[in-house]
């Protein structure tokens, strides 16, 4: 793995923590649905590593970056910044822009009636998982194994409960069970496509690496913030989708100091 070169491993690393959303989905193949507070406290799981990737992986990874290439030291937190902001305004344009639905809220975007519902929820959930494979892309793009692995296990273990989430909704729409499992496998393979450009364009550009890094960041703090997080607090199970959080939090903390 280490003669591979980081393009190369940003596209296998985010592939294969796209991967594991399949691995999430199998349950629904065989009947075992998990019930509403064991979603939500997975799905509080998957948003405490995201947000904690977001800070201890790729924000503070960005100003580190940043810092060398000027003498000034307010650039770098200005860099930082405003990256963020633009990776979370890259997402809401495609949330605003895109036709798509999500399993409580609706459709969303411009008026798409063409359009099937099984693509709208494809749509939905490519929009949320772009984010994440860039953030590993990047990963590895600017740290190699170290940078980008503490990444890829994180998403990837947070993708598992997002792929049985977005299963047993298709379910309840009235999708077969092979179905339903493959439209949750399949959102999770945009994921290398995600991870292929980031990793490119850190690789080719070193002055890119801050920007990319808390872009990947911002875009990924968007997701948890306007999709995640309310999810889990509609049904009444906010303590349960807050424990998942902080013991998704505190793993990938320590998977990032242990493996970083």
């Amino acid at each position: 793995m280490e003669n591979l070169s980081p393009i190369m491993l940003g596209f296998l690393g985010s592939l294969a923590a796209g991967s594991l959303t399949a691995v999430g989905a199998i349950p629904v193949l065989f009947g075992r649905i998990p019930s509403r507070a064991t979603r939500d406290l997975s799905l509080g799981f998957a948003a405490g590593v995201m947000l904690s990737a977001s800070f201890f992986s790729l924000i503070i990874p960005a100003l580190d970056a940043a810092e060398p290439m000027f003498e000034n030291g307010a650039m770098p937190a200005a860099i930082v910044c405003v990256s963020i902001l633009l990776g979370m305004g890259a997402v809401a344009l495609m949330n605003e822009r895109l036709p798509h639905e999500h399993f409580r809220t609706g459709r969303e975007g411009p008026e798409a009636a063409s359009l099937r519902r099984v693509w709208l929820f494809i749509i939905a959930i490519t929009i949320h998982n772009f984010p994440e494979g860039l953030a590993v892309g990047v990963g590895f793009g600017s740290g190699g194994m170290e940078g980008g692995l503490p990444l890829a296990i994180g998403i990837g273990l947070q993708n598992a409960p997002e792929g049985l989430a977005v299963a047993v909704s298709l379910l309840g729409e009235g999708y077969p069970k092979l179905r339903a499992w493959g439209i949750a496998a399949l959102t999770g393979m945009v994921e290398p496509i995600g991870g292929l450009l980031g990793a490119g364009i850190i690789t080719l550009s070193e002055p890119l690496l801050p920007w990319g890094l808390a872009f990947a960041a911002g875009a990924m703090l968007y997701v948890i913030s306007h999709e995640i997080i309310p999810e889990t607090h509609r049904s009444g199970h906010q303590n349960k989708a807050t424990l998942g959080l902080a013991i998704g939090l505190v793993l990938m903390l320590f998977l990032d100091v242990w493996l970083g």
